[in-house]
């Protein structure tokens, strides 16, 4: 299927979960830790407050398709806001979510690990 006959909330639907193993991998890569403290860590990568300050650091390095990814994802509209985050901060973490999932579904996951690695 082509990517762009995916709607954007399905994009950061896959983006969420892939975005979320890059987290975790990140994490396992720094050392083995109980499980708990895993989760505790990875809560600060993938809220929805950090992940819209995330985009900050990534949207200069985005290729002129990767940020109509983003957009698609930032613009598109969901009946679900986040009680811990406004809806401004909730679009744009879902923006980040579809850029991720848009990469994912393309193949690209280097580049998407490239990514990443600016986050972190």
């Amino acid at each position: 299927m082509n990517v762009t006959e995916y709607s954007p909330l399905a994009l950061a639907y896959l983006g969420d979960a892939y975005y979320e193993l890059l987290v975790r991998a990140h994490l396992l890569e720094k050392g083995n830790m109980p499980t708990a403290e895993l989760n505790r860590r990875a809560k600060e990568y993938v809220t929805a407050v950090k992940q819209s300050a995330m985009v900050d650091i990534i949207l200069p390095h985005l290729s002129e398709s990767e940020t109509a990814a983003y957009k698609r994802g930032r613009n598109a509209h969901s009946a679900h806001t986040p009680k811990s985050a406004a809806a401004v901060q909730y679009r744009r973490a879902t923006g980040l979510e579809c850029l991720f999932g848009y990469l994912f579904v393309k193949g690209e996951t280097e580049r998407a690990r490239q990514l990443f690695e600016l986050l972190v």
